[in-house]
């Protein structure tokens, strides 16, 4: 498993989110409250990016057909159907950047 930068903990504030491309994957990257969380940016419904879409503390709304999925875990919150959850990854914060372990 290798650690892959991300982004910069200044670019990602408390409340925001933002996409990254690692090997090939878009990557949800999510700062709650001083905390980092990944998931696939692609929702498992439509295909579209979950980026797109809002974050309300740590729900993640898809901008398309508002599935609701839980940014800490991957774990779809709300749908009217069973769609598959999103994969999650490990975070890890050094000196400033933010790294996803894959």
């Amino acid at each position: 498993m290798g650690k892959i930068i991300v982004g910069k903990t200044e670019d990602i504030p408390p409340g925001k989110m933002i996409k990254s491309s690692v090997d090939g994957r878009d990557i949800l990257v999510a700062n709650i409250n001083g905390e980092y969380y990944a998931t696939d940016d692609t929702c498992t419904h439509s295909g579209s990016s979950l980026s797109e879409g809002k974050l309300n503390d740590s729900t993640i709304t898809c901008g398309w057909h508002a599935a609701e999925f839980n940014c800490k875990t991957g774990k779809l919150v709300k749908f009217p159907a069973k769609i598959r959850d999103l994969t999650s990854y490990s975070i890890v914060v050094e000196s400033g950047n933010v790294f996803v372990e894959m």
